[in-house]
């Protein structure tokens, strides 16, 4: 589509355009209603802002897209939106049942991580991680909270975690958790997002392990 922005003189060709709203979060092909032209500071690009609103009859919320000028008179897509509503992950009842606290830093973590705060959402996606281990070997062995709570975490998975897959699983996430806390890393090969499927793991694998007890207590044979 064309567009005339304020502050240019020409109608510019739009390339590409959100394809999910940041407040409903659903995939929409959004309404483009006025554009300006936004002169960047440094001088090496012009932007242009265009404002915009979800379709969704459930939502209707508007938002800006920012676009970058390739030519004078052709704009394309920045992947970028004003921020809208933050999007918080669930967790099963038996993971919240072994470690409320888990849910709750997780997602700070990953509030963090969704407004581009690279540096540090890994630090408390490590921090979830050792409240989530702690509180499931807490709930194995009541009799060694205190010393459960106080050693380190890789000494809580050697000694506290005997399902092996938790215990690889777990193992293997805290080593790049702590890559994210320490000035050099260990384990150039792997970076954020590894971390995150291999805490999704140790959730599955607990959640594997809680429905497994559930039934067989149901329908004992």
């Amino acid at each position: 589509m064309n567009i005339k922005l304020f502050n240019h003189d020409n109608l510019v060709k739009v390339q590409n355009s959100p394809d999910k709203c940041p407040f409903c979060h659903k995939a929409i092909t959004p309404n483009i209603h006025s554009g300006y032209k936004n002169i960047v500071s440094n001088n090496e690009y012009n932007i242009a802002e265009l404002f915009m609103s979800c379709p969704n009859n459930e939502c209707l919320k508007s938002f800006i897209g920012y676009y970058r000028f390739i030519a004078s008179n052709h704009i394309v897509y920045m992947n970028q939106t004003t921020q809208g509503k933050l999007i918080g992950k669930e967790f099963s009842e038996h993971i919240i049942a072994v470690s409320p606290n888990f849910k709750i830093i997780y997602n700070e973590a990953f509030i963090a991580e969704q407004q581009d705060l690279k540096e540090i959402c890994g630090v408390g996606y490590r921090k979830a991680l050792e409240f989530l281990i702690k509180d499931y070997a807490k709930s194995k062995f009541g009799d060694k909270s205190e010393e459960i709570e106080k050693n380190m975490l890789a000494k809580v998975i050697g000694e506290y975690v005997t399902d092996v897959n938790i215990k690889s699983v777990a193992k293997r996430a805290v080593w790049l958790g702590n890559d994210e806390t320490h000035y050099v890393r260990k384990w150039e090969g792997k970076d954020l997002n590894d971390l995150k499927r291999l805490i999704d793991l140790t959730v599955h694998w607990i959640e594997m392990e809680a429905l497994t007890a559930s039934f067989e207590e149901e329908m004992p044979g």
